[in-house]
């Protein structure tokens, strides 16, 4: 599939879930609840002031970052209008939603101090046009924290790239490809990015943390 209709998959599929996306009946998207506690225990290691949310959805990491560090400033950046139209309802004080493309941030150069990255990164079809504007926003010395789905076994990985989510887009959903260490290490580099942790937590989940050098 053209990197059009990914997004167009994607787009069509979050428009739908965004009423239900924060609730007990969002179903599949209740998995990411899971990742929030570890990146807000990463975030926490060194201070920051401005933060970046790629694919932010209806805004659960933003909320929670807000209550605890409402001094703090965030945007939030979504593929989908639908998800950042709900986040919006919530009125949070500065907090920025924007509607855009991850894989193009529409920020100036040296903006954030961090970027997270929640189960998002697997719906985008240019990985490399992603860690490229990643590092163009982050200050030197900023970090991203990058948590999505993978598998240790570069054949299952394979498998599953190759099998499965051919029938996940049959069904509607955009998502593109799963990434092990070594394939997330390449895409640093090329972008000029560090690779300083990549841990496999839990049921399929990596926990990376990337960080622009000064």
């Amino acid at each position: 599939m053209t990197s059009k209709k990914y997004k167009e998959l994607s787009v069509k599929e979050f428009t739908k879930a965004a009423e239900i996306y924060e609730s007990d009946n969002a179903g599949v998207y209740n998995m990411c609840k899971k990742d929030y506690p570890d990146v807000l225990a990463e975030l926490e290691k060194e201070p920051f002031n401005d933060l970046l949310d790629c694919g932010c959805g209806t805004g659960p990491m933003l909320t929670l970052l807000h209550k605890k560090y409402p001094e703090k400033h965030y945007t939030g950046i979504d593929l989908t209008p639908k998800m950042i139209e709900v986040a919006k309802r919530k009125k949070m004080k500065s907090v920025e939603l924007v509607v855009g493309d991850c894989e193009n941030l529409p920020f100036a150069e040296n903006a954030f101090d961090a970027v997270i990255c929640c189960e998002s990164f697997h719906h985008y079809p240019n990985p490399q046009d992603f860690f490229n504007s990643v590092y163009r926003v982050l200050r030197p010395n900023g970090r991203l924290i990058l948590r999505d789905m993978t598998m240790d076994s570069a054949a299952v990985r394979w498998l599953f790239n190759t099998l499965e989510l051919p029938l996940v887009n049959l069904a509607g959903k955009g998502d593109v490809r799963i990434y092990g260490r070594e394939e997330i290490r390449k895409l640093c580099k090329n972008a000029g990015l560090h690779m300083e942790s990549f841990e496999k937590r839990g049921f399929c989940r990596l926990h990376c943390v990337v960080r622009k050098k000064r």
